[in-house]
């Protein structure tokens, strides 16, 4: 087991934003969470990388843990120029060979020259995703890493994540607040408000009265076509309108 989350919770003030959650995510395995605006997804992973403390339970992590963390967005000043290359070579130096397969992995090849502030915003999120991948992560954690991606876009990013978890077998959980792309090898659902309200494959989430109710869906939504084969490798775009 990579990392366990036991009766973790988490207060802002007095608000609980996260209550009592227990979760595990074991080698190579792939996790998609989501939940309404407020639910507490990104709060979770946050806790996860240590930016924030529970008030109470704890985190079990595997010796010498690497993760890597690909935020919502990066806000850049466009005063600062600072190319490509430099901003993947903060803190720690690294090789151009080494920068440049980074960023072939998350398929933005050539771009090393470019003032990141000249970046689209797909194209700085693949650079986030690069800066998250030179770590060589065990574990990879994505907040809404699409989010301003279109459908075809989306689809090619996760392509390129599954394509690392299969030459490393690294673990990944993705934060959502929609299933803009459902993938066919994810292989939990964790639905998230507060508290976790269900889990489990795609199919027995999608299926399930709490997230229905969650949502505000019904039994002719979209999420019904998802078929899900453990046996398949690769991700589908399907769009998922919840949110």
């Amino acid at each position: 087991m990579l990392l366990s989350l036991h009766q973790l919770s988490v207060k802002f003030g007095k608000h609980l934003i996260l209550d009592r959650i227990n979760i595990s995510i074991g080698r190579g395995e792939i996790v998609t969470i989501v939940g309404p605006n407020g639910s507490g997804k990104s709060t979770l992973l946050k806790t996860l990388i240590g930016a924030i403390k529970p008030v109470s339970g704890y985190i079990e992590r595997a010796e010498k843990l690497k993760v890597g963390y690909v935020p919502q967005r990066l806000h850049i000043d466009e005063a600062l120029p600072m190319t490509v290359f430099r901003f993947l070579t903060l803190p720690v130096q690294r090789s151009k060979k080494t920068i440049s397969q980074a960023l072939v992995r998350a398929g933005i090849s050539g771009v090393e020259k470019q003032q990141l502030n000249s970046l689209s915003g797909g194209q700085l999120q693949r650079v986030l995703l690069a800066r998250a991948l030179l770590e060589e992560p065990m574990l990879l954690l994505l907040d809404e890493a699409t989010q301003g991606l279109d459908q075809r876009g989306t689809v090619d990013f996760y392509q390129h994540i599954d394509s690392f978890r299969k030459e490393t077998g690294c673990a990944i959980i993705m934060v959502s607040h929609d299933l803009h792309v459902v993938m066919k090898n994810t292989d939990r659902v964790i639905c998230l408000n507060g508290q976790i309200c269900c889990e489990g494959t795609p199919e027995k989430v999608s299926n399930s009265p709490e997230y229905k109710v969650l949502f505000g869906l019904d039994d002719n939504d979209v999420l019904g076509v998802y078929h899900h084969k453990a046996a398949s490798n690769q991700f589908h775009g399907s769009v998922l309108n919840v949110g």
